[in-house]
């Protein structure tokens, strides 16, 4: 749900409808932070084997990923000198995510020990999730929801471009810095959790949008439910397909979106 709403997000404030609530740096810091945790432990001689380290551990790397993917998001937005530029914003993403990608796969050479915990990341998965888990995504849907309804209009004002949106009174420098602090924060929280999930949130304001042409005060919280909704479709995929084995819900989410959008621009250009 998290990732359909920063979908929406990302594609209004970017007025692109490829756009990736991922886009900022976020998915890098995430994987940087939680490669960071895992070669600390290898170096401090922990294992998984225990289930009170293990405990530890899943913490450790929850903590990591939310803070990798805000600090992740507030080098891009330094490195563009605020949010009053998308493109320039978009572009120091673009080489953000790169350059801590660089860096977590350079401590992954000096620590092989944190590749396959990197992996398990990356792919994303549904199985380390619990009750507690679960409260933390809620108490961020709920704080997120509210504040990105109370910017639909803004977003409605946007993606009619700068002038007119100017010309509207929209304060627009405050308004891109509070949108991307909120994409930041349920992207984070989301990365955190269960990983790195693609195209989540690129396709679920797709899929709405297919359904119907809602304005911006009712598409964030569609986007918000079909998130949801795609992510429980491919948990059960994941362990119903290969069962008794289970596929991390990234691959399918990865597969089905992909191939959503495929066919989605071969019928129209996006």
């Amino acid at each position: 749900a998290l990732l359909g709403l920063a979908g929406a997000l990302a594609q209004g404030l970017f007025r692109n409808p490829l756009a990736d609530p991922y886009l900022l740096g976020s998915a890098a810091g995430a994987g940087l932070g939680v490669v960071l945790v895992l070669a600390a432990g290898g170096l401090l001689g922990l294992t998984v084997a225990g289930a009170v380290t293990e405990a530890l551990l899943r913490v450790g790397l929850v903590g990591a990923a939310f803070v990798g993917a805000l600090a992740g998001v507030s080098l891009t937005l330094a490195m563009a000198r605020g949010a009053g530029r998308p493109t320039v914003l978009l572009l120091s993403g673009v080489v953000v995510g790169v350059l801590l990608t660089a860096l977590a796969d350079g401590i992954v050479m000096l620590s092989p020990e944190a590749l396959r915990g990197k992996q398990v990341f990356l792919l994303g998965s549904t199985s380390f999730l619990g009750w507690s888990s679960v409260a933390v995504l809620a108490a961020v849907l709920a704080l997120a929801l509210p504040l990105a309804a109370a910017m639909a209009r803004a977003l409605d004002a946007l993606v009619l471009g700068d002038a007119t949106a100017a010309s509207l009174g929209l304060p627009l420098p405050r308004v891109r810095v509070l949108l991307v602090a909120l994409m930041a924060l349920a992207t984070g929280a989301a990365v955190a959790q269960v990983g790195l999930v693609a195209f989540v949130g690129l396709v679920a304001p797709h899929l709405v949008r297919s359904l119907c042409r809602p304005t911006h005060g009712w598409l964030v919280a569609l986007s918000a439910a079909m998130g949801g909704a795609l992510l429980l479709a491919a948990d059960v995929l994941g362990r119903w397909l290969p069962a008794p084995q289970e596929l991390p819900v990234g691959i399918l989410t990865a597969v089905l979106g992909g191939g959503y959008l495929l066919l989605l621009m071969h019928r129209r250009p996006l």
